[in-house]
């Protein structure tokens, strides 16, 4: 079974990292066998390398190493797995050995507590994506883009997500101390946080003035599209005439939810992402909704917290209906993830493919540039002002006022 998923790694409920997850197991393999001294040649390998250099580097660990009676040898294999993978220099393919592969599974499962912090690795660092609304996180003050640089006691140079995810994680109750760096602060803060069982916020919506929807989506996790098919229903009820989409410090969640959601703007057939894979194959994912809002005026809300599937809906409501975005630059995180079972019980999760927006932009590491960029600041939050949110709805109104003028839009 195969299923995508358009995310960074979260540490609460679920762990995603725009996964495509591809769990596969009976694979062909060719049988082990250990050899010493001579050339071990994968048969499937047409580029002929030579493994011996790994055989006698394994020999030398088992015959002079000090301690080589306390090393068992799965764990030398796990090591170099963990290492070949790691030369890839890519923060979203990772090696799980078992006992890893069983906590990786947990996450996905919901099965532990946390932060309710998204995070991923951006210029080599570790950093918050989002915080979740009323989360832990959240209360502690974190904002996207805060740079963490301990974990506790421990540096997070050169970690991966998900090892920060392991570390970050824990029992309900406990408590972890981030060392947490912010642009514009002068010196590194620690922040101590007691793990709670996180509830996951999906959708709120209301009516604003001149028949105004605005819906605020915070993921695309499994619930998603009936929430808002729900909220849908409810808004079209009330014959609006524009449509808000904040999709600001949503971290993303399952790539069918987020086409689900983009048809809900679109004619179907429109298309939605593009997915290409080393080859230079592509596969292409197409709007199938009903569309009910494709005549609607729409103005979209993101920033460096909107992430993977936010930024395919923000991507794609621009490059296919010309559709206007406020905020500031989106995450970056436009690549897919496969994640094969291995025969052991190991997982191994490696990138295979990019996202790309309609009209080719590639997501991964360029984001999303809004076309009004507006800040909201740290006093701003304090007072509960949100300049991004009064840019949006001055922009729809102007859009209202033009539809009238025009004719275009119900009075």
């Amino acid at each position: 079974m195969q299923r995508s998923i358009a995310a960074v790694v979260i540490l609460f409920a679920v762990a995603f990292g725009s996964y495509y997850f591809g769990y596969q197991s009976g694979l062909e393999r060719s049988p082990v066998k250990p050899i010493e001294g001579v050339s071990n040649l994968n048969q499937g390998n047409k580029e002929n390398i030579d493994f011996s250099l790994f055989w006698e580097a394994w020999n030398l660990v088992k015959e002079k190493y000090v301690s080589a009676e306390t090393v068992q040898n799965k764990d030398l294999v796990n090591g170099a797995i963990s290492g070949l993978v790691e030369s890839l220099k890519d923060p979203n393919s990772i090696f799980f050995p078992p006992s890893d592969a069983k906590a990786f599974s947990e996450n996905i499962s919901g099965a532990f507590s946390g932060i309710g912090a998204e995070i991923g690795v951006k210029n080599n660092q570790i950093v918050i994506v989002s915080p979740l609304k009323s989360s832990p996180a959240e209360r502690a003050g974190f904002r996207p883009g805060d740079i963490i640089l301990l974990i506790d006691s421990t540096s997070t140079v050169n970690m991966g997500v998900d090892e920060a995810v392991r570390i970050i994680r824990g029992p309900l109750g406990t408590t972890v101390k981030l060392t947490v760096l912010r642009e514009g602060w002068k010196d590194p803060k620690e922040i101590s946080i007691t793990r709670e069982t996180i509830q996951i916020p999906t959708l709120d919506w209301e009516m604003k003035s001149d028949g105004i929807a605005y819906v605020h989506l915070y993921n695309f996790y499994e619930q998603a599209p009936f929430l808002f098919y729900r909220a849908a229903l409810a808004i079209t009820a009330q014959n609006p005439r524009g449509i808000i989409l904040d999709l600001r410090d949503n971290p993303g969640g399952y790539l069918d939810a987020g086409i689900n959601i983009a048809g809900w703007f679109l004619k179907p057939g429109e298309v939605v992402v593009r997915e290409e894979f080393r080859s230079g194959d592509d596969q292409t994912y197409t709007a199938a909704g009903s569309g009910i809002f494709r005549d609607i005026p729409v103005v979209v809300l993101i920033n460096g917290g909107s992430a993977s599937a936010s930024e395919i809906v923000a991507g794609a409501l621009r490059d296919d209906r010309g559709i206007q975005t406020v905020g500031t630059k989106s995450f970056g995180k436009g690549t897919v993830q496969e994640l094969a079972s291995l025969k052991d019980g190991s997982l191994l999760k490696i990138t295979i493919a990019h996202w790309l927006t309609p009209n080719g932009q590639l997501i991964d590491k360029n984001g999303i540039t809004p076309d009004f960029e507006v800040e909201r600041t740290e006093d701003d939050r304090l007072v509960d002002h949100d300049p991004q949110l009064d840019k949006a709805l001055e922009i729809m109104k102007s859009k209202i006022t033009q539809g009238k003028l025009f004719g275009i839009i119900p009075q």
